[in-house]
């Protein structure tokens, strides 16, 4: 299985991947969403900014998934990974309060892409964030 991740550009997430500062990509949910329980070490996962081509992959080297999530159980990981997750904003806010769960994808093997490339995202929704594709090659545009 290989993997998209989509993030917002306004975030600046790609270049803290590229850098290394970002070694841990995390997805916060109210429901069990992709990539939950679909993604194992030693896939490989192409980021890209929404509305850009894919520019970076990466390996997985670890996973871990929290779920009945509470304020505690929020800044555990926060104090435990929030530099590698190098999130924005590490109250526990409105935003998080709202969320159930929690994916932490670690990365290895990052690597910025000599020729970036688009993708088609027909079947999975404009407003996806994260794909699942048997191969990469399958939604290359």
């Amino acid at each position: 299985m290989e993997h998209v991740a989509i993030v917002n550009k306004a975030w600046k997430l790609i270049p803290k991947i590229i850098n290394g500062t970002k070694t841990i990509e995390s997805r916060w949910y109210v429901n069990k969403t992709k990539p939950w329980n679909s993604i194992k070490v030693g896939e490989r996962v192409f980021f890209k900014n929404s509305g850009e081509p894919i520019t970076v992959s990466a390996v997985v080297s670890k996973v871990l998934q929290f779920d009945n999530l509470d304020e505690t159980q929020f800044r555990n990981i926060m104090k435990e990974y929030g530099d590698g997750i190098q999130v924005i904003e590490r109250e526990y806010d409105e935003y998080y309060q709202s969320k159930n769960y929690c994916i932490l994808v670690f990365l290895k093997d990052v690597k910025q892409l000599e020729k970036p490339f688009n993708i088609s995202k027909k079947g999975f929704g404009s407003a996806c964030a994260w794909m699942c594709v048997d191969n990469i090659e399958n939604i290359k545009l």
